[in-house]
């Protein structure tokens, strides 16, 4: 690691050093070898897997965790446990980490043709201007989205708990605040929520499982506690995959939202009930989390933005993480004026917490360089093992950032496919340790987890510590590249496929446990997650579904996905916004609401 504080480059923290990885050959996608299991077999399988550890240990050869230990070029590299990159404030001094000086953030104002259009969700801006004018109030607003909520079983499933009282009372205050003229800023009365990854005061944790994480000592996370301070209305908690450990969100427990644009497809995973709140209209922002695209996946499939930060940079103080080397907390939202706001505020440093207070603030307001670089890099076999249907859809955006001035370029990343298994070698590791510390799974848990777990005990430490070389290699190969073109984003489809299509009533009753399909859904996403770095997905179309049967016609949004270098969401949020402004210039159907849209409106 090392501080870079040359003059033309901003200054960092924990900097890999820049290094040129191997080279190794082009990327194939791996086969898919591993059987599918779901259903009551699945659910004699997850309970036998906690019994006989031979079953365990099968499938983790089975899945190709043990490559590792044949790749020799991992003997040059340090183990790196931590990737956070901090990207320091200016030198100067000018930037005081005391949160009375941060400015409320600047929204961008949607256009009116944006808000008025009959296939356009309704932005945070919407309801603001509502307040302002006194048309409506927080409290009308508020009690008619309980109503709609409690009314539907597709929206109740959404949520994991809502304290009615608690909700009103907020609303109550942020009307009393705009009849006064005295609104807090562009997210007063604004209806949010959260997933049930952190802490909301008065409110219970379970990590979308049957098992309390509840602190004790009770308390807000921080990043959420920056949207109340900012006046927002956090309506509840949201469902999540268990524990957070798989993509689809099929959770047994507390019941499986549907994909607002095609409810035979999943609404991807974990952040499956946040994509959900905000594709289906009750809510304009939700709050995701992110350890191996559980914003990304979510919002792509449900045709939203969704912003993954640097590691490090939102804080989640005092709570106390899952996956602490690859988890990270940001927004989901339905257009990028609202991602943005969301972020802005959850971002603020912290100045109780050692990582987060490091950070520059987030820039009130869009802030790019002018004179930045454009420059797009493609590793193009990874790139092009995407679906032919979903590169259809990505290759026109392509297309219209060349237009932009954008250069796009060839760059290569070695050891794609064993980076993912260390990625998801580390995440299973971590989440098994945090979610049970005995050497007991929980006989509460779904079966897929019980077997994911039983896995994970399986990591023999030498894997794990090999895991952690290959994270270190790909790290300071980033760094070369990010040095050698500064401003590049590396570009990706969001997931290789179209969608999640749902196997069978079975399936939602027990569950599934489909691996080559977890590891295919994350194939562009893991890598930001293990080498720290920010990324965003912008929805670019909708297309026919993959599969035939049952749900196999509509069609599914697909998303585009831009990976930064360590601290530059601002690069990030400026290419999104670009990408948003294109995809309803071409049409509005290449980004419109689902099917499943319910307009909060009716029920005020």
């Amino acid at each position: 690691m090392s501080l870079v504080t040359q003059e033309t480059q901003p200054r960092f923290y924990g900097y890999p050093q820049p290094r040129e990885g191997p080279e190794t050959p082009p990327y194939t996608a791996p086969p898919a070898n591993n059987p599918v299991v779901r259903g009551l077999l699945l659910s004699v399988l997850g309970s036998t897997s906690t019994k006989i550890s031979l079953i365990s240990s099968f499938l983790y050869t089975k899945t190709g965790f043990p490559v590792l230990r044949t790749i020799k070029d991992l003997e040059d590299y340090e183990p790196r446990y931590d990737p956070t990159v901090v990207k320091l404030a200016p030198s100067d001094g000018t930037e005081k980490h005391s949160e009375d000086k941060y400015p409320i953030p600047y929204i961008n104002e949607v256009a009116d043709e944006q808000t008025s259009s009959p296939k356009r969700y309704h932005p945070s801006s919407f309801y603001t201007s509502q307040y302002k004018s006194l048309r409506l109030t927080p409290t009308k607003v508020i009690e008619g989205l309980l109503a709609q909520i409690s009314a539907k079983k597709e929206h109740s499933t959404a949520f994991l708990q809502i304290i009615p009282e608690k909700v009103i009372a907020a609303a109550e205050a942020s009307t009393t605040r705009y009849q006064n003229g005295k609104p807090l800023g562009p997210l007063d009365g604004v209806p949010v929520a959260i997933k049930d990854e952190l802490d909301l005061d008065g409110y219970e944790k379970s990590f979308g499982s049957p098992l309390d994480f509840t602190r004790k000592e009770g308390g807000t996370s921080f990043c959420i506690q920056k949207w109340e301070d900012a006046g927002a209305i956090v309506v509840g908690k949201l469902n999540m995959h268990e524990l957070g450990l798989d993509t689809t969100n099929n959770n047994p427990t507390h019941g499986i939202p549907l994909n607002p644009h095609n409810p035979h497809y999943y609404t991807g995973g974990s952040s499956g009930g946040s994509a959900y709140a905000v594709a289906a209209g009750l809510i304009p922002i939700a709050h995701g989390a992110d350890g191996g695209g559980s914003i990304r996946i979510p919002a792509s499939y449900c045709g939203l933005y969704g912003l993954k930060p640097t590691h490090g940079r939102v804080s989640i103080s005092p709570t106390l993480g899952l996956a602490s080397s690859n988890g990270v907390h940001g927004p989901i939202a339905s257009n990028m004026a609202d991602l943005e706001l969301a972020y802005r505020t959850m971002a603020i440093p912290d100045p109780s917490d050692p990582t987060s207070s490091l950070f520059a603030p987030p820039s009130p307001s869009p802030s790019v360089n002018p004179r930045r670089k454009k420059v797009l890099g493609i590793c193009r076999p990874w790139f092009s093992s995407a679906s032919p249907s979903v590169l259809s859809a990505c290759d026109p955006a392509l297309s219209h950032y060349r237009s932009l001035g954008y250069e796009t370029i060839d760059i290569s990343l070695p050891y794609l496919h064993e980076g993912q298994l260390a990625h998801a070698l580390t995440i299973l590791s971590e989440i098994r340790t945090g979610a049970s510390p005995s050497s007991t799974i929980p006989s509460s848990l779904s079966a897929s987890n019980k077997l994911l777990l039983s896995v994970a005990a399986c990591v023999p430490a030498t894997d794990f510590l090999l895991a952690q070389r290959l994270r270190n290699l790909l790290m300071s190969h980033l760094a070369h590249l990010f040095r050698e073109h500064p401003g590049l984003l590396i570009v990706t489809p969001t997931t290789p496929n179209a969608g999640w299509r749902i196997g069978s009533q079975a399936e939602m009753r027990y569950g599934v446990s489909d691996s080559d399909m977890s590891l295919r859904s994350m194939r562009f996403v893991w890598l930001a997650n293990f080498t720290g770095c920010p990324a965003i997905t912008v929805p670019v179309g909708m297309v026919a579904v993959e599969e035939g049967g049952k749900g196999g016609e509509g069609k599914v949004p697909v998303g585009l996905m831009a990976m930064g270098e360590w601290g530059d969401e601002e690069g990030l949020l400026s290419w999104g916004r670009e990408a948003e402004e294109w995809a309803w210039r071409e049409g509005e159907e290449k980004v419109q609401r689902g099917k499943g849209w319910d307009d909060a409106m009716r029920w005020v």
